[in-house]
């Protein structure tokens, strides 16, 4: 089975990083130009050098002299008004071509919206709901084989977004945390949350639910679920994965490579983790659970908090 890749420990919360986040209701699960400018005038309404009186032609370019340009052997002449992109030679007009580059005008504000919880009684059906969903654990938790499996099963088009994954596209200059925290590491953590931020905000505004994966520690509210939530939108839902000690010793163990972290280090961030009891986020102890029955109990606690929307 797959565990969660390796997360950084970097140093807790400092004076003026703002108040821990809280979280309720509680739910601890065992298991362009200014509008108006004027273009091409200078001081006193007077016209920019290089700019125009209105109705004059432009000048020929150069190497050409005035008049019109022979046209080119089988081409139609243009019709005025038209422009030249929209003639090919000996076929007339070219008709439009599609923006298939995917590219969408992002909503304004917060991108996602916390989801609407269902009337009455009824349970919220997650699986038919596009949602936005933040699984937060240490190192062995199961993170990135939870968030896999949960993307995969889901009905609806689901994407998962893991941070260290986006981390490692640097290959040249990688920071790796390991070797000692510092600036350059700390500066590569923000770029790839603010990457995942933005993938994620693109897939939602297209309809596909997305599932984030980050090592974030509650005593670091601002680049944690302050972060998150100013990358992609109040919406998001945070649920922390947080199973035993000897558990996440045990699933590390079992890595190999920078994502193999030392016994120490994997105690120490255990140990901060442990700082999410309380804060009133949904937590899932994991330790008894295989990854498809923790991905149902993830699927429960989803249910619970569109039902009972948490306050940050």
């Amino acid at each position: 089975m797959q565990h969660a890749v390796g997360s950084p420990l970097p140093p807790p919360h400092q004076p003026g990083h703002g108040p821990a986040t809280g979280w309720s209701p509680a739910a601890h699960h065992q298991g362009a130009p200014p509008q108006g400018a004027a273009q091409g005038a200078g001081p006193q309404g007077a016209p920019c050098p290089g700019s125009l009186p209105q109705g004059a032609p432009p000048p020929p370019a150069p190497g050409f002299a005035g008049g019109p340009a022979p046209h080119a052997q089988g081409q139609a002449p243009r019709a005025p008004g038209q422009s030249p992109a929209t003639l090919r030679l000996g076929h007339g007009p070219i008709p439009p071509i599609p923006d298939t580059t995917g590219h969408i005008q992002l909503p304004p504000g917060g991108p996602v919206a916390m989801p609407s919880p269902p009337q009455g009684t009824a349970r919220a059906d997650t699986g038919a709901t596009t949602l936005a969903v933040l699984l937060i654990g240490p190192a062995g938790a199961g993170k990135t084989s939870v968030a896999k499996f949960w993307a995969e099963h889901r009905r609806v088009p689901t994407a998962h977004i893991s941070l260290d994954d986006v981390r490692e596209w640097v290959r040249s200059g990688f920071a790796d945390p390991q070797s000692g925290w510092n600036d350059h590491s700390e500066a590569q953590y923000r770029l790839a949350r603010r990457t995942c931020g933005f993938a994620a905000r693109n897939f939602l505004a297209n309809g596909i639910s997305c599932i984030l994966d980050d090592a974030v520690f509650p005593d670091r509210p601002v680049v944690g679920l302050g972060g998150w939530k100013r990358h992609v939108g109040p919406g998001l839902l945070p649920v922390v994965l947080l199973p035993g000690l000897e558990i996440v010793l045990e699933r590390n163990a079992e890595r190999s490579g920078n994502r193999r972290l030392t016994d120490e280090e994997v105690a120490r961030i255990h140990g901060r983790m442990a700082g999410w009891y309380g804060s009133g986020l949904p937590i899932i102890d994991n330790s008894q659970l295989d990854v498809p029955a923790t991905a149902r109990v993830l699927d429960d606690v989803l249910a619970r908090a569109i039902a009972s929307p948490p306050q940050w």
